[in-house]
């Protein structure tokens, strides 16, 4: 049995491993554009931002926050939207360009989002942006990686099967072990939310009240 699953795991690994190479790399190109696009932005574009930042850092530092109940439905609703979509999106041909944007626009505003604090804020930008964007991050990035590379994996898998390959090969096991992560990955972004929740507002009214730069 562990010998079965071993052999089964290597394989998977290895049929993917090109996948999650590509994704991960266009991640990282969505990141890097994000904070390309922070210097792009005109000055009156920054300082609207910024003004917004500080009235949000103000209230966080003031106790004026959003119920923590609330926040959590509003975070696992909107992450459950996302991976919903890369789901449906996967189980379709034409599907497989958005699930490519998708992933490219959330390492867009992740890139974006680092970069805008670290450059109105410094130092206590990049202190901030570690405390709000790194903790649900090192849960949710990696799932969005396997999330989307499942989705790849399954569009191509059907598009070898209707227009490549000659013989017929059942699409169920491919399905079940696709719809399988994306149950896994649900799973854990109920975690994320709780971090977003409880946790991130926590620790930025921490880091707030540590840092002398005015905000």
């Amino acid at each position: 049995m562990k010998r079965t699953l071993r052999r089964n795991l290597s394989i998977y690994i290895r049929e993917q491993s090109s996948i999650y190479l590509f994704t991960i790399i266009l991640f990282l190109m969505g990141i890097i554009f994000g904070a390309i696009v922070v210097n792009s932005l005109s000055f009156d574009q920054k300082e609207d931002l910024y003004l917004y930042l500080s009235r949000f850092f103000g209230q966080l530092s003031n106790d004026v926050i959003a119920d923590p109940n609330f926040m959590f439905r509003q975070s696992f609703v909107h992450y459950l939207k996302y991976i919903g979509s890369i789901w449906v999106l996967g189980l379709s041909i034409i599907g497989l360009p958005v699930i490519l944007v998708l992933l490219f626009l959330k390492g867009l505003v992740t890139g974006f989002t680092v970069g805008f604090l670290v450059n109105q804020l410094g130092l206590s930008g990049f202190l901030l942006s570690i405390v709000s964007i790194l903790p649900q991050n090192i849960i949710l990035v990696p799932v969005f990686i396997i999330t989307t590379s499942a989705a790849i994996h399954f569009s191509l898998k059907m598009i070898r099967q209707q227009f490549l390959n000659r013989t017929y090969e059942p699409i169920l096991p491919h399905l079940s072990r696709y719809t399988l992560i994306v149950i896994g990955a649900f799973v854990l972004i109920a975690g994320v939310s709780l971090l977003e929740a409880y946790a991130s507002p926590f620790l930025m009214k921490t880091v707030i009240k540590l840092i002398s730069t005015p905000l």
